[in-house]
Parts: C-alpha cells; structure tokens; sequence
C-alpha cells in the first residue's frame, strides 16, 4: 500500500537574520528642552541572506521623554559613507513603560539583496530615548554604528560601537 503524505505548508514568519544582543552602555536620540541640539542615531549592516523585510528592532534602555521615534531604511555605501534615499520608514509613539523593552518598527516587504549594505537611522520628534548600545574591548562589529547632530548631519562611524538592534525577514 502506498502511503501519501500532503506536504507541509510554510508559514512566512519573520526571523532575525542580523543581530547584535549586546548591551553595554546607551546613546541618546531626540532633543533635550536644555540643548537646542537634535541628536541622531544608525546602524549599518550586510545582509547575509535574501528575502522581504519585515520589521527592525532596537532596545530602549531608558525613556526620558514620550513622544515619536522615526527609523529610517537605506542603502548604504561603505566606501563613501554615504546615504541612499530612504527605503522605507516606520514612526511610532514611545512611552515611558517602553524602557527596557525591544522597540519593534514595522516595516514594508521590501526586498533586501545578500551581501549588500544598508543602514537605519533614528530620530525622535519631541521624545528623548536611550538607546541600547554595546562597547567592543578589542573587538569590531559587523557593521559601524553612526551618530550625528542638527549641528554635524555628516555624523561620525564608529567600528568598536553597536547598537543594540535585530532585523528581520521573511523566507
């Protein structure tokens, strides 16, 4: 007797393909009321794999300031340090409670190509935000960790600093 067996559907769930847990120290991201200075984060990385994005997260250690909080994908060239246009985008509302929690943006389906290089940016209008980085003893990342100011927009890229950040696919 022959024995079929329906095949097994599969069920397109995100999973993290880049990840960096690691968390060390912290950098802050919005605009305090004392300084006038609007403060910026990134985070570059290579795509080891193929597949339709689906989310980026990054951990809050701390929220001084409720308020909305801006990520930004992009392409990103190495070589030059520069930019692309933006890729996609999500923006949601931070609380206090969301201290110490892994903030989830949601983001399109947009194809990400292996090998490649991208990068996301953060910015907080009127929100004030910890944002979980580690410190390498010694050690690199796989990708640099940006920072920059309404006062220096070219920033500076940092080797032996990560944020903490998990992006996710679909397969």
């Amino acid at each position: 007797m022959e024995t079929y067996m329906e095949p097994v559907k599969s069920i397109n769930r995100p999973y993290p393909v880049v990840a960096q847990v690691q968390n060390n120290t912290t950098i802050w991201v919005g605009h305090l009321q004392s300084d006038p200075t609007d403060h910026f984060a990134g985070q570059t990385f290579t795509c080891p794999c193929s597949g339709d994005l689906n989310n980026i997260q990054v951990y809050s250690a701390a929220v001084q300031s409720p308020g909305e909080i801006m990520l930004s994908l992009h392409a990103f060239d190495q070589q030059n340090k520069t930019w692309g246009p933006i890729l996609a985008s999500a923006t949601i509302e931070i609380e206090k409670s969301d201290g110490e929690k892994w903030i989830r943006f949601d983001l399109p389906a947009i194809p990400l190509s292996k090998s490649e290089t991208y990068g996301f940016r953060l910015y907080a209008n009127v929100a004030v935000v910890a944002i979980g980085e580690a410190a390498a003893c010694g050690q690199t990342f796989k990708g640099q960790e940006w920072h920059a100011d309404s006062k220096d927009l070219y920033g500076h890229y940092y080797n032996y600093f990560s944020l903490a950040f998990k992006v996710e696919m679909c397969a």
